[in-house]
């Protein structure tokens, strides 16, 4: 059965059994009422009192409870603020939920979906056309069949609709205003898994520095007061059933907020067919990406400006609060309202910011350290033995061999200012940075998987991608079959396992092509550099900074073929992930993003790669030298060694990305909206919230965000012995990443659906993946790319007491006679450990068995140090557990049915007669039992005159007084 004909057949079950309910108990269907009809006969809604007054038998039948009462208000007041009119429907009561658009031209008939489908709407807004009996072409007829199919299936599901049409722009605009009735909502709400609020308590969520500062009894210049701060609860899933039970319940009007609002009619947007299911035409996605809509969103909650001084802060909506108290660059220090970005846009792009906040506030330490180390070799340069020997008269004397076929010898002091450069980056110092950076990595990792959990029980959604989640629309609508979930034992849809292991197979090898791509593409870079260096050795004029321009040059064309051959990927993966046929959303997020992180990976870091472990490492000596083609040589290093060249494009790749990521976030959205309003002449639109929203650009979500940061973390980690000054980059990009990202989100961009998540998903297993790969890798770096091992040789077995004095003699050796000077070439000295006639000594031998037990050790102890770190940091804090045991304690203990209360209150009546008088025989006491039973049970079926949708007035049994 179709995804459509199942939740109509659903509905009409549903809508069977409240009526047949209804009559059997004489009232009305719980699910219509409104706040009209919650008065009726002068009965005011109840509650069965609070979860702990449940649980010590304390007022459970009472009419009233104080305690909540008082939450029930504290929920009602809280986030609300004064809602902008153009919010709501024309009668200024339901609220707009999504907005559906469309355009079409003036010159076609009027397209009026009121003629066909009876939506209410307001007729003075349409200018009907001159031409309005031209027959439009195929196309607009079949969106305007398509429309009309999908808006009298969301009328059948029961979504309110209104219509504005507005002809002051290029076309007509016609504005599909939806609103959810209380009884969809409940239905949706139910079908979702949507988590309802129990019992309120104090949010008291601290951050660490917050609470160190608060110890110190220093000031925190960090903490704001923001308003409507959002409470926190116990909760459960809904259920109609146990609605009184809820804390709000009374209010349908604000019982559901306006993000769970709109994530509940998206749901209903994305189930909805509007042609042929077997061709996927199902879901306002589709309809959006033909074309037939221009645009499909929730609205904001009015404007994010500030109204003046004379506006209470409580009287803020949330966009503005958001905007005033979190976007602005003038709270850059502040901390982040995480509560108000989780009510308003969901817990998927809250946990990206808490996430993102997190790792900033982890930077400050390793920023600090790494800049500490880096001034610890400037200031100590001049103390270097190394830089005296190269630029002392002596080094005049020396000549070393040329850098490629056609270049000259040059002599060693020429290399002065880049041997003392280098010691900027291959100093003592380094070494330990390294070892710091892994530790930190790990160390990061492990609290954050303690926040993360936190913040998942804080938001309700533990368990939610294994237990909750539902197939993706789009999978609903091509997928071949039903079966039946295991977990939920609902009959959904299922595509075979096997079909899309050969799908995923056969896009593993487009992706290996691509990979290829890149490749070749480096390859290219790396002739490009070695062509680049001859030319400019041949002038005098620019023979000193040959180097340096090859080698910028090339890291520079090389970071413009990453950033294109990106995007030009993430859109093959993409295609290619939904091919695949992925079930669930977060299946579908992890795959795509594993795909384009693979080929990232690939893409961003393979040159720096090469310069890091390859370079210069297969070049050959004088007299057999090795070639790529040709007369062409290996690429050797440069004048100062690999380290520079790896520090300088680590260096171009990493900040030139940040300064054009920024710069696209700054400048494309502001374009997109300026184009967008342009070419639809929507200058004169802008007076209601709806035509606001329209006029920004859609939302984009957080996969580029998360790339951004993950790829990031690999530049700090993975080659930070190269760059001690990574961290400090990343943490003043970070600063200014928070505030784009909120202001993007807030200001710039369409209100997104909100959507739950438990976790930043896959992008966890990446970066634990890179924090591994930074132990190997910087290991490596310090074993064969520094000389910081050979130096250790040479200074206490070869040097003079311990002393580093000629050790640059120690590292060259002479150029061989054999098909060298034997054919006139000059006598010269290059990098290495060989003899006379070219081979290798027992020295290189030695140094090289040294640098691969640095590895092994470096990796066992850091991986060890590291292994125990998971051990002693539990992965979920100690008051955590504790506390999700008991709120799913009272969660059971408050949703149980009379039954099982009156079996807890004999239980306890029965232990009470027990401690009270052993002399009880059992047959009195059978009979006292007996008798609390049948009272109990008549004062629970006792007739009552309560409306339906109601709680029933429930009077006090004096057994319990």
């Amino acid at each position: 059965m179709s995804k459509f004909l199942l939740r109509k057949k659903q509905r009409e079950k549903y809508e069977l059994q409240n009526k047949e309910r209804s009559e059997e108990e004489g009232g009305v269907d719980p699910l219509s009422l409104s706040p009209a009809h919650s008065s009726l006969n002068g009965d005011t809604p109840k509650d069965y009192g609070s979860i702990t007054s449940l649980l010590n038998n304390e007022d459970v039948f009472n009419n009233t409870n104080t305690n909540t009462t008082s939450a029930e208000t504290n929920r009602n007041n809280v986030l609300r603020g004064i809602h902008d009119q153009s919010t709501f429907f024309a009668d200024k009561t339901r609220k707009i939920d999504f907005v559906l658009v469309y355009e079409d031209d003036k010159s076609d008939s009027l397209d009026n979906p009121g003629f066909t489908l009876d939506l209410e709407s307001n007729p003075t807004d349409r200018t009907p056309s001159p031409n309005i009996h031209k027959k439009p072409g195929k196309k607009k007829q079949k969106f305007r069949l398509w429309r009309q199919k999908f808006l009298g299936g969301l009328q059948t599901i029961g979504l309110d609709i209104e219509s504005d049409v507005i002809a002051q722009c290029k076309n007509n605009l016609h504005f599909l205003k939806l609103h959810a009735p209380w009884g969809v909502l409940c239905r949706y709400a139910e079908e979702l898994n949507l988590r309802a609020p129990l019992q309120a308590h104090p949010n008291q969520e601290l951050n660490w520095t917050e609470w160190i500062l608060a110890k110190l009894r220093l000031p925190n210049p960090m903490w704001e007061d923001v308003p409507n701060r959002p409470l926190d609860y116990y909760t459960c899933p809904f259920k109609t059933s146990k609605i009184d039970r809820f804390l709000g319940s009374d209010d349908v009007e604000n019982f559901f907020s306006r993000a769970q609002r709109s994530r509940l009619v998206y749901e209903i947007l994305s189930t909805t067919a509007f042609g042929r299911e077997k061709k996927g035409e199902v879901g306002i996605s589709r309809l959006v990406e033909e074309g037939a809509y221009s645009a499909a969103f929730p609205l904001h909650d009015g404007s994010y400006e500030h109204p003046g001084n004379d506006t209470s802060p409580s009287d803020l909506n949330a966009r503005q609060i958001l905007y005033h108290y979190w976007a602005r660059w003038g709270r850059w220090y502040k901390y982040q309202p995480l509560d108000h970005i989780r009510e308003y846009f969901g817990e998927r792009i809250a946990i990206y910011f808490a996430w993102l906040g997190f790792y900033t506030g982890w930077l400050l330490p390793a920023a600090a350290i790494g800049l500490f180390v880096f001034l610890y070799g400037f200031f100590t340069m001049e103390q270097n033995v190394i830089a005296q020997e190269v630029c002392s008269e002596a080094a005049k004397n020396v000549t070393m061999c040329p850098l490629c076929e056609n270049c000259r010898t040059w002599d060693l002091h020429q290399i002065c200012f880049y041997t003392k450069l280098a010691y900027l980056f291959d100093h003592p110092g380094t070494v330990f940075y390294a070892v710091f950076m892994s530790f930190w990595a790990v160390t990061f990792l492990e609290y954050w998987k303690r926040k993360s959990a936190s913040l998942a029980h804080h938001w309700d959604c533990i368990g939610f991608q294994d237990e909750e989640e539902r197939p993706r629309p789009d999978f609903a609508a091509k997928a071949p079959y039903l079966e039946k979930n295991p977990i939920t034992g609902i009959r959904e849809p299922s595509f075979p396992k096997a079909i899309r292991l050969r799908r995923i197979a056969a896009g593993s090898g487009l992706i290996l092509l691509m990979i290829s791509l890149v490749i070749i593409f480096i390859l290219a870079v790396i002739i490009y550099r070695t062509l680049a260096s001859i030319y400019l050795f041949s002038s005098p004029k620019t023979r000193p900074i040959a180097q340096i321009l090859a080698s910028t040059s090339g890291a520079v064309i090389n970071l413009m073929a990453i950033m294109v051959m990106g995007r030009f990927y993430e859109k093959l993966a993409l295609r290619l992930t939904n091919w695949e046929m992925h079930r669930t959303q977060s299946d579908f997020d992890d795959n795509l993003t594993f795909k384009v992180f693979i080929f990232q990976f690939i893409n961003f870091y393979s040159s720096i790669l090469y310069i890091a472990f390859f370079k210069g490492k297969f070049v050959g000596y004088p007299g057999h030298y090795k070639h790529i083609f040709g007369s062409v040589r290996n690429e050797d290093c440069g004048n100062g060694g690999c380290l520079i060249e790896l520090a300088q494009q680590l260096g171009v790749i990493m900040m030139g990305k940040q300064i054009i990521n920024n710069a696209q976030e700054v400048f494309i959205p502001k374009l997109k909206a300026w184009w967008h309003s342009q070419k639809s002449k929507l200058q004169r639109i802008g007076g209601s919230q709806m035509e606001e929203d329209y006029k920004l650009v859609d939302n984009e979500g957080l996969f580029q965000e998360y790339l951004e940061m993950v790829l990031q973390f690999g530049f700090i980690t993975i080659f930070v012995a190269a760059f001690p000054l990574a961290p400090l980059c990343a943490l003043l990009n970070n600063w200014m990443e928070i505030r784009l990202d909120a202001q993007k989100f807030v200001c710039e961009t369409r209100r997104a659906v909100a959507e739950r998540a438990e976790n930043i998903g896959i992008w966890f297993k990446i970066l634990e993946m890179l924090a591994q790969l930074a132990v190997i890798s910087n290991a490596f770096l310090i074993a064969f790319t520094s000389d910081f091992i050979q130096k250790l040789v040479f200074k206490y077995e070869y040097g003079e007491r311990g002393t580093m004095k000629d050790y640059v003699m120690f590292t060259l050796s002479k150029s061989p006679k054999e098909r060298w000077t034997d054919e006139g070439q000059e006598e010269c000295y290059y990098r290495g450990f060989r003899d006379d006639h070219g081979n290798l000594t027992p020295v290189h031998w030695k140094i090289l068995a040294l640098k691969f037990a640095f590895v092994i050790i470096f990796e066992h102890v850091v991986f060890g140090v590291c292994k125990l770190i998971d051990i002693l940091v539990p992965d979920i804090p100690a008051s955590l557990d504790v506390k999700m045991k008991r709120e799913r304690f009272l969660a059971k203990e408050a949703l149980q049915d009379a039954e099982h209360v009156l079996q807890k209150v004999l239980t306890e009546e029965e232990d009470r007669y027990d401690s009270e008088d052993s002399n009880f025989s059992p047959s009195t006491r059978r009979k006292a039992l007996g008798e609390l039973s049948d009272k109990f049970s008549a004062t629970l079926t006792e007739p009552s005159q309560h409306k339906i949708g109601q709680p029933a007035k429930r009077r006090r049994s004096p057994l319990l007084s």
